[in-house]
């Protein structure tokens, strides 16, 4: 695969980075008058709205949420593509399609089924909304686990065990190295699945769980609280970003670790 030539890339990182540029105006200003151009009053008094408001509070169960998603989706979500790479024809397609399947349907049509099974099985508004979750994070993690496993050659765990290597080892130096930019990968979308969402929270939760989206939601249905809205905003993106640059870091390290070497 070829990169993008300079200009490319610098295009492309202004079109994803020029809109953050009215969030982060908004979230530097105390008034803006409409048709001003700039703010006329610069400050930080949306971001102290929104620390006082409860947002430090809510990144943290934001945080929580998607790493508990993250932990439970990643795992199961590779044995699922393990296991569908090693299945028949016949029952790697009705399987794919029932993991699929959270992704084709309606969200809310789902949110609101579970929600219903849910209530009848008494289970806490909390682990409900984990357990839904890491249903609709399940076909992001197996589809990228997926394709990483069928490019896996097991041959490298059979010759491990000839020379004598534990399972534990062979998971350890093999397996989890072979695998790893795959594993990195899905394992920030499981993340991000658990950090963006906002219908699952609010419906399951019940509005008893306030993470990050669900206070954004909430100010931004008021009027004049645009630099709330925008401080909020921005401590939900920025944390995404951070984890992008780390999967895209641990990715390049595992690809250059001695297993990886080996396979190539």
């Amino acid at each position: 695969m070829t990169r993008a030539s300079p200009p490319v890339r610098l295009l492309l990182a202004a079109w994803f980075l020029a809109p953050l540029l009215g969030l982060v105006l908004w979230a530097l200003t105390d008034t803006w008058a409409a048709g001003s151009a700039l703010p006329d009053a610069w400050g930080l008094q949306g971001w102290g709205t929104a620390w006082a408001s409860g947002g430090p509070q809510a990144m943290l169960r934001s945080l929580a949420l998607s790493c508990a998603v993250a932990v439970v989706a990643t795992p199961l979500g590779a044995m699922a593509a393990r296991g569908l790479v090693q299945a028949s024809p016949r029952t790697r397609g009705w399987a794919a399609a029932l993991l699929v399947s959270p992704v084709i349907l309606p969200p809310l049509a789902v949110v609101l089924g579970l929600d219903v099974l849910l209530l009848r099985l008494q289970m806490p508004s909390s682990l409900g909304v984990l357990g839904i979750l890491v249903v609709q994070a399940l076909p992001y993690t197996t589809y990228v686990m997926y394709a990483t496993y069928q490019a896996y050659d097991d041959r490298y765990e059979l010759e491990a065990r000839t020379l004598g290597a534990s399972t534990a080892t062979v998971l350890r130096r093999v397996h989890i190295p072979l695998v790893a930019p795959g594993l990195a990968a899905a394992l920030f979308l499981s993340l991000l699945v658990g950090w963006s969402d906002y219908v699952v929270t609010l419906v399951v939760g019940g509005g008893r769980l306030v993470t990050l989206p669900v206070l954004v939601a909430a100010n931004a249905a008021g009027t004049g609280n645009e630099p709330v809205v925008a401080a909020l905003s921005l401590s939900a993106i920025v944390p995404p970003l951070v984890l992008l640059t780390l999967a895209a870091l641990v990715g390049r390290r595992a690809r250059h670790s001695p297993a990886a070497l080996a396979a190539t």
